[in-house]
């Protein structure tokens, strides 16, 4: 259903996957991908989101590679360049902003890039409305999110059974931020696993958790995306 494409970064072009709806029109989201890589799950996610009626971008941050063992995937995730994602993250929405409908958007991200789905929508208050991290991770040091600068509202999914991201620091995180004034709410799924959405690792997927998320998550953006 969708294409990869080149946009805008900064001065520079970054790279895509990008999917719309049939009649090409729809409010925007940007899918942020997992430590893998722009594998074809994301691509998948994006293709899901067009046929529910939105524009939907992942950027590729790894630039062309993906990564199928967790030691690599590690490794590629602690080397990425923070300048260098921040920069296409940006590009990203202002070429969604773009090509959808309104001038704000949602951002959607799993694992490391529900990390990242948080430091963007810090990062673009303008145009971020709505930002729903999955079992999200910042695992860089140097990566601490101003969240006194995000306006959007948050909806976050976490597994009960995370050692990435523990239960205690997802509801630590929801109080952060409402303390803050932000709307925030964080859902923690029982007996799920890390990466549990994710239909292409059938080791940890988890259908009616996943089935969850998706109708949350599609309601959430129809709700703040308007």
């Amino acid at each position: 259903m969708g294409d990869m494409i080149e946009f805008p970064s900064n001065g520079a072009t970054a790279v895509g996957y990008l999917a719309v709806p049939e009649d090409g029109a729809g409010p925007g989201v940007i899918v942020i991908q997992e430590w893998w890589g722009l594998v074809d799950h994301i691509k998948d996610v994006c293709d899901r989101f067009a046929a529910a009626g939105f524009v939907a971008l992942a950027p590729d941050l790894y630039h062309g590679v993906t990564v199928a063992e967790p030691d690599e995937a590690g490794k590629a995730m602690m080397a990425l360049k923070m300048d260098g994602a921040a920069r296409d993250l940006s590009g990203a929405v202002d070429e969604v902003v773009r090509r959808s409908a309104g001038d704000h958007i949602g951002v959607i991200g799993f694992c490391m890039g529900g990390g990242l789905a948080l430091v963007l929508a810090t990062q673009r208050p303008d145009a971020v409305a709505a930002v729903v991290p999955c079992y999200g991770v910042i695992p860089w040091p140097d990566v601490q999110p101003d969240y006194g600068a995000l306006s959007a509202a948050v909806l976050g999914h976490y597994a009960g059974n995370d050692d990435f991201f523990t239960p205690e620091a997802a509801n630590a995180l929801g109080e952060q931020l409402r303390g803050l004034g932000k709307d925030a709410e964080i859902v923690v799924y029982p007996n799920t696993d890390h990466a549990f959405f994710n239909d292409a690792r059938p080791e940890v997927y988890d259908a009616e958790a996943a089935r969850t998320v998706w109708e949350r998550s599609l309601a959430f953006f129809s709700s703040h995306l308007k």
